[in-house]
């Protein structure tokens, strides 16, 4: 008989966060865009682990991420950017937002152009 790890209701969340996210092109979420649901996540941060942290409704966590702008809305001119660049970004949908992070800078920069 083999030991199967334990696993969690969490980590079945953070597999279905994980499983959804993908590359998609920025074109694609203009819709999200315009109606101020995307968030944009700083590359320091973990992509799935802000994605459970919304699911989760942690609001100390994401408030603090918000505070130190390691998560914020996406801006005009960075999505202008995006356009121009024809550029895709990682997303994850954890209603009602589109977590975005930028895949065209190196780890710890400014996402902001």
């Amino acid at each position: 008989m083999t030991d199967a790890p334990d696993v969690t209701s969490e980590d079945l969340v953070r597999a279905k966060i994980n499983s959804e996210t993908a590359r998609i092109p920025w074109t694609e979420l203009q819709l999200f865009f315009a109606s101020g649901k995307t968030l944009l996540v700083g590359s320091e941060l973990d992509l799935v682990e802000v994605g459970f942290s919304f699911h989760e409704d942690q609001a100390e966590r994401v408030a603090q991420w918000l505070e130190q702008e390691k998560i914020r809305a996406v801006s005009t001119d960075l999505a202008k950017h995006w356009i121009e660049n024809n550029a895709e970004v990682w997303a994850v949908v954890v209603k009602p937002w589109v977590l975005i992070q930028n895949t065209e800078q190196p780890a710890g920069s400014d996402p902001r152009p």
